[in-house]
């Protein structure tokens, strides 16, 4: 059963009445249906708002990272463990080709129903989740392999236990040693992108974001509560904070934005993933180009311009 947001019904309308004619046998009118669909959700994505962006963000049919690594990897073998105390299953890396490009791609992954969401901590890293990322990085510098980073988390998890861990500690390393890793590495929002948990994995060489993602240093709900005391006030809060992809292209904190299938990630997840398969290959291409010199500067001067500014 698909999933519907509040400004989706006119869309669900139609999609009702298209499996209506589907049982009856009327082609034409299945036909007819099909052209209104596609209207209806050119005028429902055209003028998206801020908070209905954040809502499609967190969609339960948008695709997953273990979607795009089964659909985009091949000869794919999955790697684990921190070495050191336990396998997170919250961030899941995989070794195998892209095309005809061995890659290693990492991805925070949320898991679909309830067990396997509680195995996967609903997306939120624990610190050994984090290791695991920077000992697959590392293991991808070895052997000359590019590294492609997948961000969907509402954030790290904030356990006593995680924190006991040093969870702080290991997302700061990742920042640290992923700077001056010696491989192309592409990082690319395909959903939620929330705080210090998103940013860990989110160090490289390109940085970009799915057109109906976010990417934040607190969630809206948290900005509300600790702003307003009222988590009620979180449209409001996800219209200041600027999350939107658009948006953080335009005070460049990204690099690019892909663009969505017109009916939307969450309702053509094929289209979403080749796309991002397409990006990824395409930065590749031209990363690949760069002296491992030339690449560290060029991540570092990245780094650096990010808060940068200048008085008049």
């Amino acid at each position: 059963m698909a999933s519907y947001l509040d400004f989706e019904k006119g869309i669900k309308q139609i999609d009702e009445e298209i499996t209506s004619a589907k049982i009856k046998g009327d082609d034409d009118a299945v036909e007819t249906l099909e052209k209104n669909l596609e209207k209806e959700v050119a005028r429902t994505y055209k003028n998206l708002s801020e908070y209905q962006r954040l809502q499609l963000a967190r969609h339960p049919d948008r695709p997953y990272s273990l979607d795009y690594i089964k659909t985009l990897l091949r000869d794919s073998y999955e790697i684990h463990g921190d070495r050191a105390f336990s396998d997170d299953q919250a961030i899941v890396c995989y070794i195998g080709y892209m095309a005809d490009k061995k890659v290693v791609v990492i991805g925070q992954e949320k898991g679909r129903g309830t067990k396997n969401k509680i195995k996967r901590n609903f997306g939120m890293p624990n610190p050994e989740g984090y290791r695991k990322a920077l000992r697959v990085a590392k293991l991808a510098e070895k052997f000359e392999l590019p590294i492609l980073f997948l961000i969907d988390t509402p954030g790290a998890y904030p356990g006593i236990e995680a924190e006991e861990r040093g969870q702080s500690e290991a997302i700061a390393r990742n920042l640290y040693e992923l700077s001056k890793i010696k491989t192309p590495i592409v990082s690319v929002v395909i959903g939620e992108g929330g705080s210090g948990g998103a940013l860990a994995i989110g160090v490289g060489d390109k940085l970009a974001m799915m057109q109906n993602s976010i990417f934040s240093v607190i969630s809206p709900e948290g900005c509300a509560a600790i702003l307003w005391n009222d988590p009620a006030k979180s449209e409001l809060a996800t219209k200041a904070l600027k999350i939107t992809a658009n948006e953080l292209k335009e005070h460049k904190l990204i690099d690019d934005v892909i663009e969505e299938p017109k009916m939307g990630a969450h309702r053509d997840k094929e289209g979403a993933i080749k796309r991002v398969g397409e990006y990824f290959l395409a930065e590749l291409d031209k990363l690949e180009k760069l002296s491992t010199e030339e690449l560290l500067d060029k991540r570092l001067d990245k780094i650096l311009s990010v808060g940068a500014f200048k008085e008049k």
